[in-house]
């Protein structure tokens, strides 16, 4: 799930070489931090939040298929 994320920030940003994503395991499930160039926030944002929620709904999908609970955070 962690290449999942990092495959689709990538195809978003124009700076993929600086696109991290970090696993940290608690106990409700899985925990995804995005770390992004600072002028590609918007890009993977999106309008309204569009795009961040999208990228959501397909992690809690793909985690959905594992039986584990994943959540995603957008940090700068």
């Amino acid at each position: 799930m962690k290449d999942l994320v990092e495959f689709i920030a990538k195809k978003l940003v124009e700076h993929p070489e600086d696109v991290q994503v970090q696993l940290i395991e608690t106990e409700d499930g899985h925990e995804y931090k995005l770390h992004v160039h600072q002028e590609d926030m918007g890009r993977v944002i999106g309008k309204s939040g569009r795009t961040a929620k999208a990228m959501r709904t397909l992690l809690s999908s793909a985690a959905a298929k594992n039986s584990v609970r994943a959540s995603l955070e957008i940090v700068e």
